[in-house]
């Protein structure tokens, strides 16, 4: 496996829903490293689930490396109010569009809104109106389910065209870890292979 991690550069994509309502931006690192799913690990990763959720609604999660500073949601501004909350338990809330029913992030936490201006974000500030942003809350954010603290967005809502960005290159070159979800106590280890029964490429 190549070592990329010396030449891998912390850049913004956009993102969006399929009618432009939802928009937001994403900070990742790219190029994207090889690296087999690992709860604890808090690197970027990318995977695939099995669950019957993620199967039917065909997410590509990607994971960031800390979401407090990693993502920003640039429209709606208060998305509990804004966006369609699906939740098939308690508490993680499959968020979407309310016009196109697109599925651009999963989350579980809190979130605060944000000046732009006091972050170093590309064309805050400017003629487009551009002040405020939404993010998970970074006081008490500690990553993971079991913490309360969770986002993954929907690779698939990723504004396509970006330089460094092209999914393709995700399963042509195992980036995409495949997760059961689906098999309960007979769980199977994450794979960088081939998906587990009941998931997909």
């Amino acid at each position: 496996m190549e070592d990329l991690s010396s030449s891998q550069v912390r850049r913004p994509f956009t993102g969006s829903c399929h009618c432009g309502a939802t928009r937001y931006l994403v900070y990742l690192t790219v190029p994207f490293i090889q690296r087999p799913y690992d709860p604890s690990n808090r690197e970027q990763t990318v995977y695939r689930c099995n669950c019957t959720i993620c199967h039917k609604a065909g997410i590509l999660h990607v994971r960031v490396r800390f979401a407090p500073e990693d993502f920003l949601l640039l429209s709606p501004l208060d998305p509990f109010k804004d966006l369609g909350d699906y939740r098939p338990g308690p508490h993680l809330r499959f968020l979407y569009c309310r016009t196109c029913a697109v599925r651009c992030f999963t989350f579980m936490g809190e979130g605060e809104l944000v000046d732009l201006k006091d972050l170093d974000v590309p064309g805050a500030g400017n003629d487009n109106g551009l002040t405020k942003a939404w993010r998970p809350k970074k006081e008490g954010w500690r990553e993971g389910r079991a913490e309360g603290c969770y986002l993954s967005v929907n690779g698939y809502t990723i504004d396509q065209g970006q330089k460094d960005l092209d999914l393709r290159e995700l399963t042509e070159k195992k980036i995409v870890s495949y997760i059961d979800c689906l098999s309960g106590v007979d769980k199977q280890s994450p794979t960088l292979e081939r998906p587990h029964f009941g998931g997909a490429y």
